[in-house]
């Protein structure tokens, strides 16, 4: 039986300036210039999109003029790639682009971003705010497993460095950072320090996926989705998160992503030792070590000790979050962050990865979310086609 995927390919990812601030754009401006950015990099043109895919999808069709289109109005980052990918699997489209932006909402810079800061009673007058979410779930593993804080902060300081070599990066040349910086910095809700969380930041991006067909022949090499999945526990920043929260199977809330990972991995017939770049999302230090564990790299609980001696180093066995990720490269919107793990995975298996590019890389694990949001997406990303 043929992958369901076969006739997909991925011929295009760019993302736009990045910055803590994004003068003279709103998320539209900057959307549209992600659009505009992913069709050149592709060598395609507006008039060939007949499908359009994101929170904003319809104001896009008309800011550049391209309807009549089918449009999808899937913000979730690798949810919505997987989406573009069904809509060209099943004819009813041959070019989709996917774009998000997001500048001018970040107003309150004293506080956490503003698309982690619902309005719910059961969070908001406890202080659950989004960093002592996660670190429940990093505490409760400390607890049952042994791990340190120091482990925590070499994936920190590993994230950060690769930051800080990527000149794109918003956070570009500050660095390098040794684990003791990481513990050096202010706590913010143990055992979180500012160094091992997030910034946050403004800007856009465009995918763009097609026929496999009409890929052949495009400006970039084409890449292909091998698999992918989607595991969620509830709503995101509601319900203050419990790793073993009740659910309808055998996997803890804390291992969320295990079975969307299980799926990507039987899709493509490969498993984790197959992956040559790991673009997991990095919202805290200690969400890269939990998915190391769910998504099958190591035992449950082998996480800590799994990501030290540089493993994950650019130059290790399993290079992970290549461009800086959310802690230095760029932390825009929840539509635009979550499709930045999907791009730099692309870069690396066309060969277009910056100063941090992996030699040779030819299978990328792309993630986004984590066990404090109770949602875990996961896409594999490969050179072959399936």
């Amino acid at each position: 039986m043929a992958h369901p995927f076969h006739d997909v390919a991925v011929v295009g990812a760019y993302n736009t300036v990045q910055a803590r601030q994004l003068e003279g754009h709103d998320s539209l401006s900057i959307a549209v210039d992600g659009a505009l950015g992913v069709l050149a990099d592709a060598g395609l043109d507006r008039r060939d999109v007949d499908g359009v895919v994101g929170e904003r999808a319809g104001e896009l069709v008309y800011e550049l003029g391209i309807g009549p289109v089918t449009r999808v109005g899937n913000g979730l980052g690798i949810p919505a790639v997987i989406e573009a990918a069904e809509m060209i699997a099943s004819g009813q489209c041959r070019v989709v682009l996917i774009t998000a932006g997001s500048a001018g909402i970040y107003t309150q810079h004293a506080s956490t971003a503003p698309w982690t800061r619902p309005g719910n009673e059961f969070v908001a007058p406890f202080g659950m705010f989004t960093a002592a979410e996660f670190a429940l779930m990093a505490r409760r593993h400390m607890l049952r497993f042994g791990t340190t804080t120091e482990q925590m902060a070499t994936v920190a300081a590993t994230i950060r460095n690769h930051g800080s070599i990527n000149p794109e990066a918003v956070y570009f040349g500050r660095g390098p950072y040794s684990p003791q910086d990481i513990l050096d910095s202010r706590p913010v809700a143990e055992p979180f320090h500012l160094l091992d969380c997030s910034t946050t930041s403004e800007g856009g991006c465009g995918i763009l996926l097609a026929s496999a067909d009409r890929g052949a022949d495009l400006r970039q090499p084409p890449v292909y989705v091998l698999g992918g999945g989607s595991d969620s526990y509830g709503g995101s920043y509601q319900h203050p998160p419990v790793w073993d929260l009740p659910g309808t199977g055998e996997i803890e809330a804390g291992y969320v992503g295990r079975r969307a990972a299980r799926a990507a991995f039987a899709a493509a017939g490969l498993g984790p030792s197959d992956v040559d770049v790991c673009e997991f999302y990095d919202p805290f230090s200690f969400e890269i070590i939990r998915q190391f564990e769910a998504f099958g790299f190591c035992g449950d609980g082998e996480g800590g000790p799994f990501v030290m001696d540089g493993r994950i180093a650019l130059d290790g066995e399993f290079p992970v979050t290549t461009d800086g990720g959310t802690m230095s490269f760029a932390h825009p919107g929840a539509s635009t962050q979550m499709l930045q793990r999907v791009i730099r995975g692309v870069h690396q298996l066309r060969g277009s990865g910056g100063p941090g590019q992996v030699d040779g890389a030819a299978v990328a694990l792309c993630s986004n979310g984590g066990s404090g949001a109770l949602f875990n997406d996961v896409l594999l990303l490969g050179v072959a086609r399936p």
